[in-house]
């Protein structure tokens, strides 16, 4: 079992920057790729960002990508999603994911994580 707790979300204006952080605990993710996906009020959890552990391979959608920004602490079993720019569409609950690595696997969909932590919300405000 991995255990998730994410922490950092808030309220922010348009522009501002938050900094998200999932921490890990229940195993060793060393076979495990971290995800954030988020999901807003009537829409479906949606792919935000993902990074393998061991080779620290990312992934981003078109949506995150040159906003925000997926780093992970392996001293601390953590991982970080700096976010930048905010706007009004990227409110949402964002959840963090870890999904046991396997090479069929893109780590962009929600039935490829096996567990899920409670999620932060993140409102922007316009």
């Amino acid at each position: 079992q991995v255990q998730l707790v994410e922490s950092g979300g808030g309220l922010v204006p348009h522009g501002g920057s938050l900094r998200l952080s999932c921490a890990a605990s229940g195993r060793t993710l060393n076979s495990y790729t971290m995800g954030w996906f988020r999901q807003g009020a009537g829409r479906l959890r949606e792919f935000v960002s993902a990074i393998n552990w061991s080779s620290g391979k990312i992934k981003y959608a078109d949506s995150a990508r040159g906003r925000f920004t997926i780093s992970r602490a392996i001293s601390e079993n953590t991982v970080f999603l700096e976010m930048n720019s905010l706007k009004p569409e990227d409110t949402a609950q964002y959840v963090c994911a870890a999904a046991v690595d396997f090479s069929t696997k893109s780590y962009i969909n929600t039935d490829e994580y096996e567990y899920w932590g409670q999620g932060t919300q993140v409102t922007v405000s316009s």
